[in-house]
């Protein structure tokens, strides 16, 4: 299946949901609080916009990707993962757009141009990964 018949393809299973036991749903949340805990710690300590860039790490990502591999195999976790990463690299361009234009233009526009600076990086990590 080429990359972009993959870019168009999106589709959803509500039925996967009852395939999820409990205790993979705990663990999901236990690694998500943990991961903001260590977050709070850091804000604590270092500030917040050290804090910020440890808390744009996905917190929930490796319990997903782990039980992800468990349940559809390697390679599903690893188009996953290879979507968070494009998404995050997507975040930096978004971060980016809006540290320059925030002092300069209104802010609807700086957010309508950090998203469509987000989407197109992403897009094109997503792209040149596969």
């Amino acid at each position: 299946m080429s990359a972009v018949s993959r870019v168009l393809r999106i589709d959803g299973q509500p039925s996967a949901m009852e395939q999820t036991s409990r205790k993979e749903y705990a663990v999901r949340f236990l690694f998500g609080g943990i991961v903001t805990a260590v977050v709070a710690v850091l804000g604590k300590r270092f500030g917040p916009v050290v804090a910020g860039l440890f808390f744009a790490f996905p917190a929930i990502l490796p319990a997903s990707l782990t039980l992800i591999a468990e349940h559809e195999g390697k390679r599903a976790a690893g188009d996953d993962a290879r979507g968070a990463a494009a998404g995050s690299i997507g975040l930096i361009a978004f971060g980016a757009a809006v540290w320059v234009g925030a002092p300069r233009i209104p802010a609807w526009s700086v957010l309508a141009a950090a998203s469509t600076a987000w989407l197109v990086v992403s897009l094109l990590v997503w792209l040149a990964l596969d």
